[in-house]
């Protein structure tokens, strides 16, 4: 038996140790000794390699202002682990974590004996949140984001009303595939039967991939660039201002409540994804909910201004494909600006690649390393440096000294893995 958060979490981590086990066995084992609670809940599913915490937070933020009580259950947390599962956009309470564990430890130690061997840590989290969501605090509607591929992730167990694949990139490659293609693979992989799926995915041969099973799903696919799509007008001093397109409404001088060119694609993946729930699940969303939400939306970490002198943004920008959107949206919102960029990221990932992107945009790169052990260090950044790109291993301290000496026209960007970006976030909301 658990009695506290603090011992609830140092079991739920301790299931690191186990790896990432790709694949459904040990969620459906589960299920069916917890008498299947995603059997109960009303479900959207959203897959892709970027842009799906954004897309979750502003259809969580339409729905609340539709007046829908919403789950989300997303990852990484930025600030703390109980973001995860959350209701309106509020964590759930550390007692609840604790009553969580305590239902699914028995269960995770007797699946340990069979043949399947013990879940892992996310396939707990998983679980925890399927729970947590039938038993503990039903809710209107649960919007799962996929943790790796789709295929076999273990949120795939659930059956939704709707799916959702954001964007296709080259991460996680060693999982996933080479090409387009192989990741698109496993992304469509969580369309179901008769299950509509809406895609943001741009490159040809990835659609092509997800319009083939969705043909033999018999499911309907509603593409941007076809059935939707967002026209990006220009940067406001909070967010961006966008025109809406599909078949099912138009919406003129829409408003983000996140800065980037690309959260106009987000949003607009957002609004058909309601639009849909509208039309064929019978949700009252009018477009008052939808201009209200969309604007209202905020989710830390994706061009968050955490300090307005000198300026300060923290991006998680953590692959080529979300680096070089970042990229974008500075040379838009800050063209006359001298641009300092901090960055880290995890040793499987194209640093090469995301230095090259930064410079694009930065002035002088930063590049650091921080306590996660996938963390890349100076071995891996030292073929990088030059006298553009520099090595600081004291990352708090250089951001203190940025603050510091800053003139009027600097603007520092720190980036990089979104478990750096939560140390950070985690130093400026303990001293500024």
């Amino acid at each position: 038996m658990i009695h506290n958060n603090q011992d609830a979490l140092d079991w739920i981590h301790s299931r690191l140790q186990v790896g990432i086990k790709p694949g459904l066995l040990r969620m459906e084992w589960l299920m069916e000794r917890m008498d299947h609670p995603e059997r109960r809940l009303k479900t959207v599913h959203i897959g892709g390699t970027n842009g799906k915490g954004s897309t979750v937070t502003y259809m969580r933020s339409i729905l609340q202002a539709a007046g829908y009580e919403t789950g989300t259950f997303t990852s990484p947390y930025i600030e703390q682990f109980n973001e995860r599962i959350s209701i309106n956009g509020k964590p759930i309470a550390d007692e609840e974590i604790t009553q969580l564990v305590n239902v699914i430890k028995p269960l995770a130690e007797e699946l340990e004996q069979t043949e399947l061997g013990g879940p892992s840590e996310f396939e707990v989290i998983t679980a925890m949140a399927l729970y947590y969501f039938a038993y503990v605090h039903p809710v209107d509607l649960v919007l799962f984001e996929v943790g790796l591929g789709g295929r076999l992730d273990s949120t795939n167990v659930i059956h939704p009303l709707l799916s959702i694949i954001t964007t296709i990139g080259m991460d996680h490659m060693q999982f996933l595939g080479n090409t387009p293609e192989e990741i698109a693979f496993e992304k469509a992989g969580i369309i179901k039967n008769g299950v509509a799926i809406i895609s943001g995915v741009k490159q040809r041969e990835a659609k092509e991939v997800i319009f083939k099973r969705a043909n033999e799903m018999q499911s309907t696919v509603y593409q941007m660039g076809e059935q939707f799509q967002s026209s990006w007008q220009q940067s406001l001093s909070t967010g961006e201002a966008f025109h809406f397109q599909s078949v099912f409404a138009n919406m003129e001088h829409l408003h983000t409540g996140l800065n980037g060119l690309h959260q106009t694609d987000n949003a607009a993946i957002a609004i058909m994804a309601t639009l849909y729930l509208k039309t064929f699940h019978s949700f009252l969303i009018e477009e008052s909910h939808i201009r209200e939400g969309v604007e209202a939306a905020y989710w830390p970490g994706r061009m968050e201004q955490v300090c307005h002198r000198p300026v300060i943004l923290l991006d998680g920008a953590h692959n080529p494909e979300g680096m070089t959107a970042l990229v974008n949206s500075l040379k838009i919102r800050y063209p006359q600006r001298r641009i300092t960029a901090l960055f880290a990221g995890l040793k499987d990932k194209k640093l090469d690649e995301m230095v090259s992107l930064l410079h694009q945009a930065a002035d002088s790169v930063i590049c650091t390393t921080f306590d996660f052990p996938r963390a890349a260090g100076y071995e891996e950044f030292e073929p990088l440096l030059n006298e553009q790109t520099m090595w600081r291993a004291d990352w708090d301290e250089y951001i203190k000294e940025f603050q510091g000496s800053a003139e009027g026209d600097q603007l520092f960007v720190v980036t990089g893995s979104l478990y750096f970006i939560s140390e950070v976030k985690r130093l400026f909301t303990k001293f500024y």
